[in-house]
């Protein structure tokens, strides 16, 4: 793979003791393989887009202390990332040990065969173990749906989950068992041969029935929690969206889309961008009234349906890929679960009867 991407640095960047003269061991934190069509920027601003929960500036600190490294040599801030150069950056101190541990959590699998499955995550389900949520994930459920397979091991890197969804997002996640099988899906993703399709109900009417949205994505440096459509080319990473209007809803719309490439947040980031944020998305804004009227009546309604659907109306529907040891081609659909069903039928009959 070209990038192995982590979201999160665990461990604190404050309180840095700078490298002294004497052998000192230290263990890497976040590693990173810039991509190769990256453009020469600075490692602080590289790295800062990366972390969530470091500033730009104890990243600077650490780079000062010795602990930012490229290719296994520190640098400073000012260094200039190239393509492919490997970025680490390294502590004092090991990482937090967090074993994943086989936890019995229902599982809904579509599929299952000796190298893979494929799994329909539900909303509210965290997929990895990370900052407060160290239990109860979509990855302990697979350790336990594993636990007898010696081969599987849940605390290896080389199998289990392929790509990632967002907690309160539902849908298709493909596992893999066998480290060749992660390693041929895995460049599947990269290379964007995959098939996946996303239903999301969005704020207002889109102007055209088909389009595509096109921006670098990076951490939005007013909410290290939020994604942003960068207004520099040379920051953030390239994201591509398509989407097609299936219902037009009064004052919202469904929509299909499809990635062409897969970021944090992709289809969340991009709709807000274009001006229509998915409803109650309630990091992106989408959990206010955004269109309608002001009457009681329509709050109240709105209300009802924050109710019904009470996490941003996403679904990842469908999924296709070439299976890594048989070489067909796999293709799976899940249908709409209930909030977004029951809340699509709120406005489908709001729309009816305001059209009386």
């Amino acid at each position: 793979m070209a990038e192995e991407y982590i979201d999160e640095l665990e461990d604190s960047l404050d309180d840095i003791e700078p490298v002294g003269d004497g052998p000192q061991e230290l263990y890497e934190h976040f590693r990173v393989v810039v991509d190769k069509g990256q453009s020469p920027v600075r490692i602080d601003k590289y790295l800062f887009e990366r972390l969530v929960n470091s500033s730009r500036n104890r990243i600077q600190q650490a780079a000062d202390a010795g602990y930012v490294m490229a290719n296994g040599k520190p640098v400073k801030s000012n260094y200039k990332v190239k393509p492919l150069d490997v970025l680490t950056v390294m502590m004092d101190r090991p990482r937090y040990n967090n074993d994943i541990i086989p936890e019995e959590i229902p599982l809904d699998i579509v599929y299952e065969d000796d190298d893979l499955l494929v799994v329909n995550k539900p909303a509210g389900l965290v997929v990895h173990p990370g900052c407060g949520n160290y239990h109860g994930t979509l990855v302990n459920a697979i350790a336990w749906h594993l636990r007898d397979n010696p081969d599987y091991d849940p605390n290896d890197p080389a199998v289990g989950l392929v790509h990632r969804i967002d907690k309160d997002t539902s849908g298709l996640l493909v596992v893999a068992k066998t480290p060749d099988a992660k390693t041929h899906l895995g460049l599947q993703f990269y290379n964007k041969t995959t098939q996946r399709k996303y239903n999301a109900l969005v704020w207002g009417l889109l102007d055209a029935d088909n389009g595509t949205i096109e921006g670098n994505i990076t951490r939005n440096p007013k909410d290290r929690l939020q994604m942003a459509v960068s207004t520099d080319p040379a920051i953030g990473k390239h994201a591509v969206t398509h989407y097609h209007v299936l219902e037009r809803l009064g004052y919202v719309t469904f929509v299909e889309c499809v990635l062409e490439t897969g970021r944090t947040h992709q289809i969340r980031v991009h709709m807000k961008h274009i001006g229509h944020p998915l409803f109650n998305d309630e990091r992106y804004g989408g959990n206010e009234i955004l269109k309608g009227t002001h009457f009681s009546k329509y709050k109240q309604f709105v209300a009802n349906c924050f109710e019904t659907c009470p996490r941003q109306a996403l679904h990842a529907k469908t999924l296709g890929f070439v299976h890594p040891r048989t070489g067909e081609q796999m293709f799976f659909t899940s249908e709409l679960p209930d909030d977004m069903t029951l809340l699509l039928e709120k406005w489908r009959a709001y729309i009816g009867n305001r059209e009386l």
